[in-house]
């Protein structure tokens, strides 16, 4: 592309035919000038804010955490940028008023990847509180907060951090997030479906909200929609008070997909799909160049540690999951989920989380992840119990080698997240579910949604007789909310933080319940 004209400040001088031109050979999005080198432009003018999906940082380490944000003045449109490569630049400060910074640097931001940023930082300090902001051209992006992991082996009096998952934008305002991020959490775990991928809703269940368009196939379909999400003010807050650790579970494909998804579309074709949203998970997300996705794989599974007190594993239980047994949904008697062959993570990731735990030292191992490890029996008339297909369940022997595997390693105080099925619960990891005598080997943490089904009930279902059949499980709701959690070499709290309603903006968060799991004691109780 030819250079139009020298960038100057001063676009009054252009006149009205000279600006269209301008605006016709590089778009409508933005007016770019000059050419920085032969690859990017340096001083573009933009016809919109840039920066209307706001900043992010994730996983962070000792010396850094990834800064992410993108371009797209109209975001709602594929972005509105035109297929050129843009300079950003970025400041690290150690105060929110950039008065001491301690980095700045240049990115690039390209069409390829719809012109999102992932800067990689490096050389700051372990355990430290940064702020850091983004420019391109003469525009600057909002100021986010971020904090770095404590140094390998580190002596840690305490870490607070954040889990949510499931924010379907339709179902509720996410005033969760914003709660969250008033607390100002040294990290926040995302268990995932960070989009709902269905079409808009059109008015049929009285939702309120509404999805932009049908239900997403393409890049540029799931791009817009991770745009619709991201433009929502109390999701950019929370991403801008904290790092994330982010995963995914199935809507940010489709519903209940591994490599087919529920419809049983030939796998050659849904792998098209997977692809492309794929691409567009890693372009929105704060995650590092290792995650990017070669077509449609992604290895997004990964392992981050927190000094001497948590050692966290990233699992992915989608992408490398055996099919759902039996069909989809609760089942009773089901003979395929008891098959031995069948697995949750695959064989490579199984042998990856397998080999972390023989080498566990922190005092808490965590396994973040989607979908519930702990048994849920929903049958109280059905001798033989009903469960859910889609979760670690249908999965039987998978999870008996996982319990095996934490009893053989002895890791240190196992400690699981979940999230997927929008219910609250505080549970007790056993190794026999039938049996309320047997060992308990950890605890496991699930959250609720930030939005999805909507308000939301004290209780779900008769869950007297559920909490009979399920004696493991310590603590359930079915209010919208999040979990605040505080590790210390002492015990780890899970605070179940709820809303009484999600219908309604800007109303503030509760305490529902509070478990608390002690250092050498396996199972957790109400504090």
């Amino acid at each position: 592309m030819e250079s139009i004209r020298l960038y100057d400040r001063a676009i009054s001088r252009l006149s009205r035919r000279e600006l269209l031109n301008v605006g016709w050979k590089l778009g409508l999005g933005a007016i770019a000038l000059p050419i920085a080198s032969r690859y990017a432009w340096a001083q573009p003018i933009f016809m919109n804010y840039p920066f209307t999906m706001g900043v992010a940082s994730g996983d962070p380490l000792p010396d850094g955490v990834v800064l992410w944000t993108r371009l797209a003045p109209d975001p709602l449109n594929g972005g509105g940028m035109p297929a050129v490569a843009v300079e950003v630049s970025y400041e690290v400060a150690a105060d929110r008023g950039f008065n001491t910074i301690v980095q700045r640097g240049t990115s690039i931001a390209r069409p390829e990847l719809g012109h999102s940023v992932h800067v990689e930082l490096e050389g700051l300090e372990p355990a430290r509180e940064y702020f850091y902001r983004f420019r391109a051209g003469a525009e600057v992006s909002p100021t986010g907060r971020t904090k770095t992991a404590p140094a390998p082996g580190a002596s840690v009096d305490q870490i607070r951090f954040g889990v949510a998952g499931c924010n379907h934008y339709e179902t509720g305002y996410f005033t969760a997030f914003r709660r969250m991020a008033e607390e100002n959490f040294d990290f926040v775990f995302h268990t995932g479906d960070y989009i709902y991928e269905g079409r808009a809703d059109g008015g049929r269940n009285n939702r309120l909200r509404e999805h932009n368009g049908l239900e997403i196939y393409t890049i540029v379909d799931y791009r817009n929609r991770y745009a619709l999400y991201k433009m929502d003010p109390d999701f950019r807050a929370v991403h801008e008070s904290a790092p994330f650790i982010v995963s995914w579970d199935d809507h940010e494909v489709e519903n209940n997909y591994t490599e087919v998804d529920e419809n049983d579309i030939p796998r050659e074709i849904f792998a098209l799909r997977r692809a492309a949203a794929y691409q567009a998970w890693y372009e929105t997300m704060p995650v590092r160049v290792s995650q990017m996705p070669v077509g449609s794989h992604l290895n997004m599974y990964r392992r981050l540690q927190f000094g001497n007190l948590i050692d966290f594993n990233v699992l992915d239980t989608r992408q490398y999951r055996s099919n759902q047994a039996c069909g989809d949904g609760a089942r009773t008697d089901c003979a395929e989920a008891l098959d031995p062959t069948r697995t949750m993570l695959g064989s490579e990731q199984e042998r990856w989380l397998f080999d972390n735990l023989a080498t566990a030292k922190a005092r808490w191992t965590v396994l973040g992840q989607q979908v519930p490890i702990f048994a849920r029996d929903f049958s109280a008339a059905s001798p033989n119990g009903q469960f859910s297909m889609d979760k670690w369940d249908g999965y039987v022997a998978a999870r008996n080698r996982l319990a095996d595997r934490l009893i053989e390693t002895g890791a240190p105080n196992p400690v699981a997240f979940s999230g997927d099925v929008h219910l609250a619960y505080g549970a007790d990891l056993k190794t026999d579910y039938t049996d309320p005598d047997s060992r308990t080997i950890g605890v496991e943490f699930t959250n609720t949604s930030i939005s999805s089904n909507g308000d939301g009930t004290d209780v779900a279902g008769n869950w007297e007789q559920i909490r009979a059949d399920n004696p493991h499980i310590k603590y359930h709701s079915a209010r919208r909310g999040y979990i605040s959690v505080t590790a210390t070499n002492a015990a780890m709290q899970a605070d179940f933080k709820i809303l009484d309603k999600v219908s309604v903006p800007n109303l503030p968060v509760t305490t529902g319940g509070s478990l608390t799991v002690e250092a050498g004691v396996p199972g957790a109780h109400a504090t």
